[in-house]
């Protein structure tokens, strides 16, 4: 099963959304537990798919292949085990999908300075108008970070490149612009 692009339906097909905590339990369409599985004709062959809605999102957290019925015309119907395994992969992808944007949007590099041991670390925000990164000296002592904060902070460009002789350059300027 793989996430894929939006197909053209929706999660419950415009349900008030006093009816969302209202479980649904239909051969093609099941909803419980804040999760919505829908078996839909798949376009792209005579097979059918299933697609796993998070609340009312708009998109499906995922979308992968549903198994044929005993006629070999029609979808197997949805039950309770196969629900739950559903819900069980769409809340795995999810979770992988957060952790890479994560990655992506939060570097550090730990380097001595001196006598000094530091962690410098870039976060990234993604604003969809002015996107920026900061990038941010913390002190390490005994391997751990001060929970005093960091001593400097610094707003950078989004494509600032952390690396140890990025973060060295800018610990040796006293925390002066980035470059």
């Amino acid at each position: 099963m793989s996430h894929s692009s939006a197909p053209d339906f929706t999660p419950d097909d415009g349900a008030p959304a006093d009816e969302e905590a209202v479980a649904i339990k239909e051969p093609r369409r099941w909803r419980d537990n804040g999760w919505t599985a829908r078996v839909i004709k798949n376009e792209d062959d005579d097979g059918w798919a299933v697609a796993m809605f998070k609340g009312r999102e708009p998109e499906p957290a995922l979308v992968g292949p549903w198994t044929m019925g005993r006629d070999k015309k029609n979808p197997k119907p949805l039950d309770v085990s196969a629900f739950n395994t559903l819900v069980k992969t769409a809340n795995e992808v999810l979770r992988r999908h957060e952790q890479q944007l994560r990655a992506q949007l939060h570097k550090s590099v730990q380097l001595t300075v001196g006598e000094q041991r530091w962690e410098i670390t870039l976060d990234i925000v993604p604003d969809e108008f002015e996107p920026y990164a900061l990038l941010a000296a913390h002190p390490l002592h005994g391997g751990h970070v001060s929970i005093d904060g960091p001593v400097a902070e610094r707003r950078v460009r989004p494509d600032f490149k952390l690396s140890p002789r990025s973060a060295a350059d800018w610990i040796e300027s006293d925390f002066g612009p980035a470059r």
